[in-house]
Parts: C-alpha cells; sequence; structure tokens
C-alpha cells in the first residue's frame, strides 16, 4: 500500500474487528487512510504516524464511528454498503481514482478480474490496475480483494499478510464469480 496523505490535519483511531485490531485515519474531507491488522498495536500506530506526520489519535466523531461498525460488521461477514463514505483522495492519482470507484461498486461476495476493470476503463493493461489498487490507501473501504487475476486465480495484495489475507476477506464475504445469489444477497 502507498501512501497519498493530504497535508490536512488528521486523526485515527484503532478499533477492534473480528480479524483483529485495524485502524482508520481521516480528516474534515473524509477518510484518509484504513490499516488492515499488524503483528502488534505499535506497529500499527508507528505506520499510521509515518503515513501522516502529525497525526494524533483521538476517538471518532458520531459519522467516522458509523464507518468503524460497518467496517467491523463487513469483517464479520455482515452485507455493508462502504460506496458512500467520503474519502480524502487528495494526492491520490486521477488514474487510480478511476479504478477506485469501479472497485467501490463491486457489491459484497462479488469479485471483478483485473481485465474486467481494465476493459471498462477501454485500456488493454491489466498489470496497472493491480499497481493502482497496490496503492489503495483506503483497503476494505476501496475494496480491492473482490479484484482478482483471471483464471480463477487470486493475484496480489500489498496489505499486510498478502494472499493470505485477501483470501480471508474473500472467504469473510463469501465470494463468487457467478451470478447466483450469496447470503448477500438474500438478506439485502
Amino acid at each position: 500500500m502507498q501512501d497519498h496523505p493530504s497535508d490536512r490535519e488528521a486523526s485515527y483511531t484503532l478499533f477492534d474487528t473480528p480479524i483483529g485490531v485495524c485502524g482508520l485515519a481521516w480528516n474534515e474531507r473524509g477518510i484518509a487512510g484504513f490499516q488492515l491488522p499488524e503483528e502488534d498495536v505499535s506497529g500499527m500506530r508507528s505506520r499510521l504516524a509515518k503515513r501522516f506526520p502529525g497525526i494524533r489519535e483521538t476517538p471518532p466523531p458520531p459519522d467516522i464511528r458509523a464507518v468503524i461498525d460497518d467496517v467491523a460488521a463487513l469483517l464479520g461477514g455482515e452485507a455493508r454498503d462502504l460506496s458512500a463514505v467520503p474519502l480524502d483522495m487528495d494526492g491520490v492519482p486521477e488514474f487510480d481514482r478511476r479504478i477506485y470507484e469501479i472497485a467501490r461498486s463491486i457489491p459484497p461476495g462479488r469479485v471483478l478480474t483485473y481485465g474486467e476493470i481494465a476493459s471498462r476503463l477501454r485500456i488493454d493493461n491489466a498489470r496497472a490496475i493491480g499497481q493502482a489498487l497496490g496503492r489503495n490507501p483506503f483497503t476494505v473501504i476501496v475494496p480491492c480483494h473482490r479484484v482478482v487475476a483471471a483464471g480463477g486465480k487470486l493475484g496480489g495484495f500489498s496489505a499486510n499478510g498478502g494472499a493470505t489475507t485477501k483470501r480471508r476477506l474473500l472467504a469473510i464475504e463469501g465470494a463468487r464469480r457467478d451470478e447466483s445469489p450469496t447470503l448477500f444477497d438474500l438478506i439485502s
């Protein structure tokens, strides 16, 4: 995951989820970054401080608490739509923004391939899609784990734990390529 911090004052909080302690950074424009679990909490705090110089740990305001609740529920296997969560995209290249917009449209329990996203963007470079998703500072909120390689292969994942974490996130969501209804579809 590459850093795309803006120059705005940011806050963060750490919170428990079914897969471990996650971190969320925000500013007045929206979510500035998301951090999946690390080996230890001090490492997560250090990573957030490096990504966002001057960031401070604070209790989340109600709107951020609602995002945290939705993320925790999603990571616990509940269908949650995070596509409307406001993001601070300062510093995120336009190409990456377009990819993130498509990734945010993938519902829980579904996947697209890197090639399918490239096709939607009318480019012939699935590798560029993977590289942009590898820079995703909003993992889970921009669900890059829902983008897989062709032929049923998993593809890469730059967050802590790599492909194992990606596989776990997809399993939590019951992800599939076909159009038959999933549990998420039935409870929507």
